[in-house]
């Protein structure tokens, strides 16, 4: 990617119901089994508008079986001051056996399916859905929780090379743990300080929430898109552009001021040469799943057209953080 070619990169945060054990969100056990028809459409539609994701995985959704899965448990675990964020102490009495006994815990065929696709990549989201910023652990549990994750990939031949902090919570010491294990990109915040990073218990955060929710539908924070970084350190930042919210039946109304906020940032970003960074969760679709397709093609026809216009690509974080890389 030359300086002056613009990027649609687009990471997806792969966590099943693993990432919202701190929610509380039981409830949701519903919503979350349907992302696996979502998968799938995904991968469809990506394949028909040739686009290269990123898939953030968490490590536990690697595993065959609850036996496998705790053989292969970090050495360092974390001690999180509050004891609901570690899903350690439930592993062996509250998921199943296997995937097809417990498919909210598991998913090895899925992964699979995104392997066999084209131009995907899987990334990390950590081991167990990991917190870089939360009391009672530290960047040696952070270290061994991330191993893990990468031994994990090896058994599906894959390397390993971007990252995304559950939750977006980092800070150098976990960055450099990162480089020393060969990790090359990471999905970073926002610079808006609405989008910086904290902890769950940060002061204001119905502010936070109420700002991003507006900034969905009305340009409060810019576009967000930025120039090909230029290398520093390891691993690259590719912060984030936008979050695709998705479709509410609420907002519905507002849903042509969601759409034309994306359109109107990628437009800009291809034709300055920038790069525009786009993430969601899978099961943010499992809703309204026609809805939410039906949305995401409006965006990926777009693409199609800058791509066209102004020679915009569809790149992975891995393939953006070797352009970097490999540039003069």
């Amino acid at each position: 990617m030359s300086t002056k070619t613009g990027a649609l990169v687009i990471s997806l945060d792969f966590e099943l119901l693993w990432g919202i054990r701190d929610l509380g969100e039981t409830g949701k056990r519903s919503k979350i089994l349907s992302t696996r028809q979502v998968v799938p459409k995904l991968l469809d539609i990506f394949k028909k508008y040739d686009i290269h994701a990123t898939w953030a995985t968490v490590g536990f959704l690697f595993f065959e079986s609850r036996n496998e899965l705790l053989a292969n448990l970090p050495k360092s675990l974390p001690t999180y001051s509050n004891k609901f964020l570690s899903p350690y102490d439930s592993i062996s009495d509250e998921i199943g056996v296997n995937e097809s006994d417990d498919p909210l815990h598991y998913a090895p065929s899925l992964i699979r399916e995104i392997l066999a696709a084209p131009h995907q990549e899987v990334a990390t989201h950590t081991f167990s859905h990991y917190y870089c910023l939360e009391d009672g652990q530290s960047p040696a549990d952070f270290e061994s929780d991330l191993q893990s994750a990468m031994l994990a990939a090896e058994k599906y031949s894959q390397k390993i090379e971007s990252i995304v902090f559950p939750r977006n919570q980092y800070a150098d010491p976990y960055l450099d743990v990162c480089a020393k294990n060969g990790i090359l990109a990471f999905r970073g915040n926002e610079s808006v300080w609405f989008r910086r990073t904290s902890k769950r218990e940060a002061h204001r955060q119905w502010l936070r929430r109420l700002m991003r929710l507006l900034d969905a539908y009305v340009n409060i924070s810019g576009t967000n898109a930025y120039p090909l970084p230029v290398k520093t350190s390891l691993p690259v930042n590719l912060p984030a552009s936008r979050y695709l919210r998705s479709y509410s039946r609420r907002f519905r109304v507002f849903e042509p001021l969601r759409l034309n906020r994306i359109l109107s940032a990628m437009t800009s970003a291809a034709q300055e040469g920038h790069i525009f960074h786009l993430w969601w969760h899978p099961e943010d679709f499992s809703g309204n799943i026609n809805e939410n397709l039906l949305f995401l093609e409006k965006i990926l026809m777009k693409y199609e057209e800058l791509q066209k216009k102004y020679g915009m690509q569809s790149l992975t974080m891995a393939e953006v953080s070797h352009q970097v890389l490999n540039r003069k």
